[in-house]
């Protein structure tokens, strides 16, 4: 049993307590991200939803390229993929290219304003402890014109998969010394791969 002296600290301590402390998170995007992901999943599971986009037909391109451009921004990339999964185009490959370049106009935005987003706390992942001994052994492991070209795999499957394309642009703006040109051409190939091979899955 706690003495009153210590009583009295516990209740001290509690008062100190702000409401908005009590529910706070470390990292709230990231957070926000994971209820997008719930969110989208519940709307593209909705019969009538999926009907009224697999009935679009030629207007699925159309579609298709503007759920690209939404495929690279972190919190509406699950929505995107919910179109792709429900559109089902004509031509997957011609969507896949549109889509493409939808996606790599916004890499190109991103590219511009890398700070904004989720790069502030991405910047705190890279100060953990944890962060740190992880790029410890990788630098050890790999020589520095290694570490170069993984850098760039690295963010290319990361801009073709479902995970925020910010993380790779991040990647390929800060790790690397990359030209306008060449960041598009990567943005475009693997956004490309990226939406093709979601496209082919629903077409499954």
């Amino acid at each position: 049993m706690p003495t009153k002296k210590e009583e009295k600290k516990i209740v001290k301590k509690i008062k100190k307590l702000k409401p908005h402390h009590l529910f706070r998170f470390k990292y709230p995007k990231l957070f926000i991200f994971v209820l997008c992901i719930i969110l989208a999943y519940f709307i593209f599971s909705n019969s009538l939803i999926k009907d009224k986009i697999f009935h679009l037909e030629n207007l699925s391109y159309l579609g298709v390229f503007i759920a690209g451009f939404f495929f690279s921004f972190g919190f509406t990339t699950p929505f995107a993929i919910g179109f792709f999964l429900a559109s089902q185009p004509p031509s997957i490959f011609l969507a896949a290219i549109l889509g493409g370049f939808g996606a790599l106009l916004a890499d190109l935005f991103i590219f511009k304003l890398i700070k904004i987003t989720f790069y502030d706390e991405f910047k705190k992942i890279e100060r953990t402890k944890t962060f740190k001994e992880i790029d410890g052994f990788y630098r050890l492991l790999f020589k520095r014109k290694i570490r170069h070209y993984l850098t760039f795999i690295f963010a290319g499957i990361i801009i073709a998969s479902p995970l925020p394309d910010e993380i790779g642009v991040a990647l390929l703006a800060g790790a690397t010394k990359i030209s306008p040109f060449i960041f598009a051409v990567i943005s475009f190939l693997f956004n490309f791969t990226g939406i093709f091979l979601i496209l082919l899955l629903s077409s499954l």
